[in-house]
């Protein structure tokens, strides 16, 4: 389920408003990638031997690997007609909660948490939960923020 809006100037209308992503699977595969872009190579995220003995019975994604993955896990939930271009303006908040084990399946939630009208457009607060699947406990929380910039 998405918000689907008509333009820039609904998202004050919006504030409050949630939608649910689809659950995207972690695997080792796209753990080792982001080893290798960040050079963090920690055994917990890389060496599944050492890791299956660990606090976590396995490897677990990095946290920045989660955060990163924001976009992707958004991607469609906040559609907003009239927009040239949507801007990552940056975090507020970010808290890491739980690990996300290898091969587990997390979701977004977003929230609609603020719209103001700033000279460039509209800057959105959205509050992003990413859930761990047969948790009741989130991966993680952000407070993002965002220019939804409306066509000229």
């Amino acid at each position: 389920m998405s918000i689907v809006l008509d333009s820039p100037a609904a998202l004050a209308d919006a504030v409050g408003s949630t939608a649910v992503g689809e659950w995207f699977p972690i695997d080792q595969r796209r753990i080792q990638a982001f080893a290798d872009a960040t050079e963090d190579w920690q055994w917990i995220h890389l060496d599944a031997d050492r890791a299956a003995s660990g606090p976590f019975g396995a490897t677990i994604a990095h946290g920045y690997l989660t955060l990163s993955l924001l976009p992707r896990l958004t991607q469609g939930l906040l559609a907003v007609d009239g927009a040239a271009m949507v801007v990552n303006y940056g975090l507020d908040k970010v808290r890491f909660l739980q690990p996300v084990v290898v091969d587990s399946r997390v979701r977004a939630v977003t929230e609609i948490a603020s719209a103001e009208p700033s000279p460039q457009g509209y800057r959105v607060g959205l509050r992003t939960t990413v859930e761990l699947e047969g948790s009741d406990r989130p991966a993680l929380v952000a407070e993002t923020v965002a220019l939804f910039v409306p066509e000229a």
